[in-house]
């Protein structure tokens, strides 16, 4: 079990840590069409659209199946020569050399008259130019002689006419069923792929056509278009908020700056973990700010065309110099502000640095102009080109952190708002309960607790509902169908009491909230919770007495069974983690000294460990004596209290579930109570 309420993972949880997950905000940004004005407008004339081709071609094959309807009948030279002609039925006979055919076209009184026509005719036209019948020829110069012995011997009172066509059938060749479902197809699938590729969409606009793929893909907001969120809607992000409120504030009252000399800043980036509002701050900006805002993502450049993100960037840039004083905002910048150079395929990544050149030209370059501040959010700061964070383009870096103690209970208040709650709900015993929480996890815990409520019936959310949801962000969704062995359940509880009494005896372990061996999550059969106090800076002894909390499992599993199980994995993980970063990143370790090997992995100059051989085996060997020293002094510290052992896990077997004010009626007050935070639960 994690000594961490933000990662809790329980000791029986063989899975990796997930984060909970956002809530979908109904603030999203969203384009209002509001700019509707009175009075009467001059027509336009629409502009050329490519569809209108398709559209005619299409008009024209229809027209030409409907007009020429179906191709001639089949029939023989033999039934030809035998009956057609010496009935006086025939009026032209046209051959087709190219295709060996020959068009036979019947008089309209015998197609309208005699019943063998009006059977095989009856859907061709009696005026039909192009032929009626056809019958295929295999020597031309045979059947020219028959043809023109028959017609010698026939007693014809019409003269037939004989002429050559090298076009044949005429329109009914060309325009046949199959070729005019062959073009459909063709033109189907070519404007569909158009459409896939410009992006397009039933409402139009830049990037719906294929000739305007190159276009931004920005969303404007200005003072037509009202965004529901202002600064007052973003709590516990105090610094961050007054550092782009003076942003907006230039772009208000310039003269106050500029009359001192000051020049506006051209970029600020917002770096801070997912889910601290970066993206929310700059909402508030674009309800705050009385200029134009236009909103994008980093991916909307990224087009699998050459060429068309660096076009997209010129394009966004032109439109926001056309409304210059406004503010640009680029969400998730490192999908095209990834360091150039680095990791790189031989042509894989030059559409991408192509568009980042344009970007930096854009923002600094030689013919840039002022009154255009770009917003930009990552929380991917390391993985960024170093031009593109620069003065002159990104001048301030805003760092949006986790919030603290005062900063949760703000944002708790926040929302809070919106529901129905209990007299009992405390915002700061809230706060106190999650530490390391970003504003997300506070808007899901808001919302589970919400949900518990009304799935018990209740008329206000209670004090229960809220722990319920932390549990359940923290630890997953209860099992209360989840089968355990006897044997299994009793493991389960020597392991976590083992965490229990460790964290209860060590000086500088975290305060202790409750511990349970309820299943929760896929995997997890139990965890216990600690509350860590929000602190930056940790020494030798803290984190020593956080590794033997953490191993109070394995060595509880190993005093009372002789014998170990699975369940510590998760623990082994986070300890080895912590072990070697004692000894290679903090400089905690007296042989391997005061060094620090923790970004070397990412240094494009150095290719593999930046130590010796003989430095790795000296790292491996110290960090595996840390381990083993801290796993003896949790197994004799657990020897020492065997007693209270026993009580908790039996205990622990009885209810499932124990609290800090149950270990206090069990073990009696911590001997460190100046760590313990009263009120916690």
């Amino acid at each position: 079990m994690s000594d961490e309420t933000k990662e809790p993972g329980s000791d029986f949880d063989n899975q990796q840590k997930q984060e909970p997950k956002r809530p979908v905000s109904s603030d999203d940004l969203s384009p209002k069409n509001t700019n509707s004005k009175s009075g009467s407008r001059k027509p336009q004339i629409p502009k050329f659209n490519v569809y209108w081709i398709y559209g005619i071609i299409a008009a024209v094959l229809l027209i030409s199946l409907f007009m020429e309807n179906e191709s001639a009948v089949g029939t023989s030279w033999t039934k030809v020569e035998r009956e057609m002609l010496p009935s006086n039925d025939v009026k032209k006979i046209i051959k087709d050399r190219d295709h060996l055919r020959v068009y036979v076209v019947i008089n309209k009184d015998s197609v309208r008259v005699k019943e063998p026509y009006k059977k095989d005719l009856q859907k061709l036209s009696a005026d039909r130019p192009t032929g009626h019948y056809v019958f295929h020829v295999s020597d031309w110069e045979s059947f020219n002689r028959e043809l023109d012995e028959v017609l010698k011997v026939t007693d014809s009172k019409h003269e037939v006419e004989v002429v050559t066509d090298p076009n044949g059938g005429g329109w009914t060749d060309i325009f046949n069923v199959g070729n005019i479902m062959l073009l459909v197809m063709i033109v189907i699938f070519s404007v569909v792929m158009f459409r896939k590729v410009s992006g397009g969409g039933a409402g139009g606009g830049a990037g719906s056509q294929i000739f305007n793929i190159g276009k931004s893909r920005a969303t404007l907001f200005d003072k037509d278009t009202k965004v529901n969120i202002n600064f007052a809607d973003v709590a516990g992000l105090e610094e961050a908020k007054q550092e782009v409120m003076e942003i907006v504030d230039f772009l208000k009252n310039p003269k106050k700056y500029t009359n001192l000399g000051g020049k506006i800043p051209k970029g600020a980036l917002l770096i801070g973990p997912p889910g601290t509002g970066k993206t929310l701050l700059a909402k508030a900006v674009a309800g705050e700010a009385s200029v134009p805002f236009f909103s994008l993502s980093g991916s909307d450049f990224v087009e699998m065309f050459v060429g068309v993100g660096a076009s997209r960037v010129r394009d966004l840039f032109r439109q926001a110099k056309e409304k210059a004083p406004c503010i640009i905002f680029i969400d998730e910048i490192d999908a095209i502000g990834r360091a150039r150079g680095k990791n790189s395929v031989q042509g894989g990544n030059d559409e991408r640095e192509n568009t980042l050149n344009q970007l930096l030209t854009e923002m600094d370059g030689f013919g840039t102009d002022s009154g255009v501040i770009i917003l930009a959010a990552t929380n991917r700061p390391d993985i960024l080109d170093t031009a593109l964070l620069r003065p002159g383009r990104f001048d301030r870096q805003i760092g949006v952190d986790r919030p603290d103690l005062s900063g949760r209970e703000q944002i708790f208040k926040v929302h809070l708002k919106g529901l129905k709650l209990d007299a009992s709900i405390d915002p700061h015993k809230l706060a106190l309960q999650t530490p390391g929480f970003v504003g997300a996890d506070i808007a899901n815990i808001c919302n589970e607790a919400a949900l518990f409520a009304a799935r018990r019936d209740k008329i206000a959310i209670e004090m229960q509902d809220f722990n319920d949801a932390i549990d359940r962000v923290i630890g997953g969704l209860e099992k209360k169908n989840k089968l355990i062995s006897p044997e299994e359940k009793k493991i389960v509880a020597y392991h976590e009491a083992g965490h229990a009494i460790t964290g209860w005896f060590l000086e500088h372990a975290d305060p202790l909230v409750k511990v349970t061996i309820v299943p929760r999550g896929v995997a997890a059969l139990g965890y216990a919770q600690y509350l860590p106090k929000d602190q930056y800076l940790y020494t030798t002894e803290q984190l020593t007495d956080s590794m033997c909390m953490t191993l109070g499992g394995r060595a509880s599993e190993d005093l009372v069974f002789g014998k170990i199980s699975t369940g510590a994995q998760n623990d082994l993980e986070r300890i080895t983690k912590l072990a070697y970063g004692m000894v290679t990143v903090y400089g905690m370790n007296s042989k391997v000294g005061n060094v620090s090997f923790n970004n070397f992995s990412q240094d494009e100059f150095v290719m593999g460990k930046p130590y010796s051989e003989k430095t790795a085996e000296l790292i491996d060997n110290e960090v595996r004596g840390i381990i083993d020293s801290a796993y003896q002094r949790t197994r004799n510290l657990l020897i020492e209290k065997r007693e209270e052992l026993e009580i908790v896990a039996q205990k622990l077997l009885e209810k499932e579930v124990l609290f800090q004010t149950d270990l206090e009626v069990l073990l009696g007050k911590r001997p460190w109570g100046a760590k313990t935070i009263e009120g916690a639960v």
